[in-house]
């Protein structure tokens, strides 16, 4: 009887391995995905508060102020197809810090000043809806 209970604790081991293996190659796959195969958006779209502020497109480069009200101010710098927050009157800053963002989805969100820049891919020849 000893016997079987090793090799039951045996075959539940080598089943928890191959779970544990399966699930990392599923977050391999993912990860690639989501950080090397997606694409990269064409536009930036900026929000003030919930409320469109303004859309500009990733392949030009300008300097955007946004102005927020009560004086807060936002700099939006986009340049090589990647946009990023270069300076803020927010106390903590952390939009400054945030990587510039290129990818479809990608965000920087200043929270004291309410603004939020994401990155969308606007593509004028695809239909809206297949059915």
């Amino acid at each position: 009887m000893i016997n079987m209970k090793i090799d039951s604790t045996k075959k539940h081991n080598r089943n928890d391995i191959i779970f544990i293996v399966a699930l990392l190659l599923i977050a391999t796959f993912g990860a690639l995905y989501l950080f090397v195969f997606r694409d990269g958006g064409n536009t930036v779209k900026v929000t003030v508060d919930g409320k469109t502020y303004g859309v500009y497109s990733l392949n030009e480069n300008i300097t955007e102020d946004i102005h927020t009200g009560n004086g807060n101010l936002n700099r939006l710098v986009i340049r090589d197809g990647k946009a990023y927050m270069e300076t803020a009157t927010c106390p903590d800053g952390i939009c400054v810090s945030h990587k510039p963002i290129f990818r479809d989805g990608e965000s920087i969100v200043c929270l004291p000043n309410k603004v939020v820049v994401t990155v969308t891919t606007t593509d004028t020849d695809s239909p809206d809806v297949v059915i």
